[in-house]
């Protein structure tokens, strides 16, 4: 519990850093609702830890004073938005660098493209976004591949048989974003374990110790996690090194090569985009067939539609946009389970949402975990219903919210991707059933897991 609170708590920690590092001379959010710091030092850090997450605690500060909210981390100010209407006010005037990419930089010590001002921002940022678009037009075939191997596993068992979504699905995701970001080299089996090795090594550290020094006090911990981070920093330059000596132009890090990035920042965006591609990724596909599996009539809808566009053939790249039901099942998926509960912005200029006035450098969060299950925008926010999204409002409200549109980060458009190819292919093969009894809790971190593995059983479409 408390080391689950310690990794909510580090996004703030980071985001908060962050302020101060780049504006000393932040200046109070006065005026709005919200919370006096319990501790002189400490502001509300023990409420949020208190509450189990950075989310829980997010619900209740808005339950009780509104939807415009403040709290304190430390002596900083932070102000909380939490419904659609004032995210609207918002979003428009400010634009900073992406929350999760930051607060990853920032745990592993990545300073590089941070402070260089604007414009290096927006220039590697499209480097970014193309290195994914290019692997996967350049790779697709590869992603069929994947996925054809899992579903065919599944497809051999037997009816009665427990499917573990999280270990299977971590493991599509781990195979995709290795061998679409790095290249052949993951393609042996071993070598992916070893890199997942590595990657669970930093991914479980992340989020402890930067509360109470925990991680400084434990030199067998420390150790292993900067372990696993000097191996892992020296595979991906290793491998950056050997794809410019071949000249490939393929996969993700090829196009980071021919841009004007340094060794370094190429191998920084390498471990940001393994790390959160593989999260992400495997989450998107582990809540969506969870979701799946609870909702026999969904599954035949995105069936019908399956069959009426692809027919028996593969699905393609060009074929994705005609799955407006599938895309409608992946939003729902990500609106349902709150996939990324929480983002953040600075506030570059001084600006006002209702009466409020927010002060220029103050953080402001974005609680899109209270904003995607708030009653006043989503009619039975509790429920999983994919045909909502046939509402062209609830289409704007969730484009707004950064979860689809151009503001969609990127590797949440890579996971979208490789989960439309999943669903594409195993539904049209596959029913998947929920286990009776088993109860889905949900780890709302800054990305929601599953506490637990999560069990279905598959049977065959006749």
């Amino acid at each position: 519990m408390l080391d689950f609170a310690i990794f909510a708590v580090t996004f703030v920690i980071i985001l908060v850093g962050a302020v101060l590092y780049l504006y000393p001379s932040s200046r109070r959010a006065s005026g709005i609702p919200g919370l006096n710091p319990t501790d002189e030092k400490d502001g509300n850090l023990q409420d949020i830890v208190n509450k189990g997450s950075l989310h829980e605690f997010l619900v209740s500060l808005h339950q009780e004073f509104g939807s415009v909210a403040s709290f304190w981390f430390g002596g900083q100010p932070v102000v909380s938005l939490g419904s659609v209407q004032q995210l609207r006010q918002h979003i428009n005037p400010n634009h900073s660098t992406d929350s999760f990419e930051t607060m990853l930089k920032s745990l592993l010590g990545y300073q590089s493209g941070m402070g260089g001002g604007a414009n290096e921002t927006v220039i590697r940022k499209k480097v970014y976004e193309s290195a994914i678009n290019n692997t996967l037009k350049n790779n697709f075939p590869l992603v069929l591949k994947l996925v054809d191997e899992l579903v065919g596993k599944w497809k051999s068992f037997p009816e009665a048989q427990h499917t573990p979504l999280c270990a299977h699905l971590l493991g599509l995701a781990m195979k995709s974003v290795t061998q679409l970001a790095l290249g052949e080299r993951f393609r042996d089996d071993a070598d992916v374990i070893s890199f997942r090795k590595n990657h669970d090594a930093i991914w479980s550290e992340i989020g402890k110790g930067y509360l109470d020094g925990s991680l400084e006090k434990s030199s067998s911990r420390k150790a292993h996690y900067e372990k696993a981070l000097s191996e892992m920093e020296s595979v991906l330059l290793s491998v950056a090194k050997d794809r410019k000596a071949q000249r490939k132009q393929t996969m993700f890090v090829d196009t980071l090569l021919q841009s004007s990035l340094t060794e370094r920042q190429i191998m920084e965006d390498c471990m940001v985009f393994t790390l959160a591609g593989c999260v992400i990724t495997a989450n998107l596909c582990i809540w969506a067939l969870h979701f799946l599996s609870t909702s026999e009539d969904v599954q035949d809808k995105l069936y019908q539609e399956l069959h009426e566009v692809l027919g028996s053939d593969p699905v393609t790249l060009d074929k994705i946009p005609q799955l407006k039901y599938c895309q409608q099942v992946l939003n729902e998926t990500v609106r349902t389970a709150k996939l990324t509960p929480v983002a953040a912005r600075l506030q570059e200029v001084e600006g006002k949402v209702d009466q409020h006035v927010i002060p220029k450098e103050t953080l402001v969060i974005y609680a899109l975990g209270v904003v995607l299950q708030d009653s006043d925008t989503w009619s039975a926010p509790y429920r999983f219903d994919p045909d909502r999204f046939e509402e062209e409002s609830v289409r704007k409200s969730f484009c707004l919210l950064g979860f689809s549109g151009n503001q969609t980060c990127p590797e949440l458009r890579f996971a979208y991707t490789i989960a439309t190819v999943l669903l594409s292919t195993l539904v049209r093969q596959l029913k998947l059933h929920q286990l009776k009894g088993q109860v889905m809790e949900v780890r709302s971190e800054l990305v929601s897991t599953p506490k637990d593995e999560t069990w279905i059983t598959v049977s065959r479409r006749s």
